[in-house]
């Protein structure tokens, strides 16, 4: 799918690769089904990003298999039990990967680079997501113990793979991906 200079391509199967495996870790660690199922979408998400960003990928695999797979995720991410907005954003992606696998299919789609404004619709969308979640990334910092009041005790660290903030690096990072791929469509 990816366009543009090779090494570009590889960075790109490297950080949805990484991204994809660890999200696919963080749902495998999760406690409860509530929060594996929307891990576990953003996994397969990350390795068909991944596997699509493979240089000379379109040779490989026909845009078809493109479109059912991330089709199929379309549809497993509206079943989602997570936030509506969550399971929105999870639909608009796979949508947003299958309207890439038609491209890929040329003259039977709509052309090598897509329908512009829906090109543009959907790169306006990813970049306001990936700037709105870059600032869930940043911790917010607790408050300062006062002098002398000892560290709080019970409350624990949340373990990294329960963190929101880790989460939010995850769909930044899948974010960003789409973003590049569309660029170069």
């Amino acid at each position: 799918m990816h366009e543009g200079p090779v090494v570009v391509g590889w960075l790109l199967v490297a950080l949805c690769g990484s991204t994809g495996l660890y999200c696919l870790y963080r749902a495998a660690a999760e406690p409860g089904r509530g929060g594996r199922r929307p891990a576990g979408v953003e996994g397969a998400m990350g390795l068909g990003m991944a596997v699509m960003a493979v240089p000379g990928a379109g040779a490989a695999a026909p845009g078809q298999a493109y479109v059912v797979f991330f089709g199929a995720l379309a549809g497993w991410s509206a079943l989602l039990r997570a936030r509506p907005a969550h399971r929105a954003h999870h639909v608009v992606e796979a949508l947003a990967m299958v309207y890439m696998g038609l491209a890929m299919l040329g003259p039977a789609g709509h052309g090598a680079g897509g329908v512009p404004v829906l090109t543009g619709v959907l790169l306006g969308y990813f970049a306001l997501y990936a700037l709105r979640t870059g600032a869930l990334v940043v911790p917010v910092r607790p408050a300062p113990v006062a002098a002398g009041a000892g560290p709080v005790s019970g409350g624990g660290a949340e373990p990294a793979e329960r963190s929101p903030e880790v989460a939010a690096g995850c769909r930044l990072a899948l974010s960003l991906g789409m973003l590049v791929m569309l660029v170069s469509m």
